[in-house]
This record gives C-alpha cells, sequence and structure tokens, in this order.
C-alpha cells in the first residue's frame, strides 16, 4: 500500500528539517547544493544527507519540486510565519493545556526581559486591543 502524501505542515519538523527550511525560507527557490552551500562550516552535513531531508520535507508536504534537465529546484509550500503558527498550536494546546496565557505569562517570565523588548511587548498589546469607543 502506498504511503499517502500528508497535509502540508501538518508534523512538527525535526531540528535538521527546520534547519534546512530556515536556509530555505531565506532562500525561496533552491537546489540541494546551494542549501548544503549554506549550511554553517561548523555544520558539515553531506549533500546526499541534505538531499534525502528535502525530499522527506517534499513528502511532508514541506516543500516542491521542479524537475530540470540540469538539476531539481525546490520551493517552500509551506510558508514560515504558517509553520510558526502551527508550533505555538502546539505547544499551547500540548504543553499549556490550551491556555494561550499560559504561554505568554511562562515566556513573559522564564527570560529577563530588557526595557526595549517590555516597550516593545507593550506596544504590540496596545495595537491588539480593541479601540475604545469616542464618546
Amino acid at each position: 500500500m502506498a504511503r499517502k502524501k500528508e497535509q502540508p505542515g501538518a508534523r512538527l519538523l525535526t531540528d535538521v528539517e527546520l534547519e534546512l527550511m530556515t536556509i530555505i525560507w531565506g532562500q525561496g527557490r533552491t537546489t540541494v547544493k546551494e542549501v548544503a552551500d549554506a549550511l554553517p562550516r561548523t555544520r558539515p552535513l553531506a549533500y546526499t544527507s541534505v538531499a534525502t531531508v528535502m525530499k522527506i520535507l517534499e513528502h511532508k508536504g514541506y516543500l516542491r519540486c521542479e524537475k530540470h534537465s540540469y538539476a531539481h529546484t525546490f520551493s517552500p509550500l509551506v510558508e514560515k510565519a504558517a509553520y510558526e503558527e502551527s508550533c505555538l498550536e502546539h505547544v499551547v494546546d500540548n504543553v499549556f493545556d490550551g491556555e494561550p496565557v499560559a504561554l505568554v505569562q511562562r515566556l513573559l517570565t522564564a527570560k529577563r526581559l530588557s526595557a526595549a523588548e517590555r516597550r516593545a511587548i507593550e506596544a504590540t498589546l496596545r495595537e491588539l486591543a480593541p479601540a475604545r469607543k469616542q464618546g
């Protein structure tokens, strides 16, 4: 029985998959060689390993592969923002019992924030707050 293709972004990525997707999101349309070349020197990964992981990402629905005479080009099917949202939903549901407030509170207390970071968070909260009625 053939394995069916999953919905794009249906599963979380492994560390290596995420490392490669981060490069791919930055490059857009790319090849295995370009991704392998973009890896940090401290992270040597064989061309064949990069190719294998990219094929896995294609099967998982994260990448589209276009075959050309000289090479295969890959482009992301899942945007980085969509993946981030999926990860956050997973964490809220599975770690914080479905309570997004608990996640935000933990984030705010887990790390000492600088004054600039606090101001940025406060500004975002003000932007999200419903406009008060003038009356």
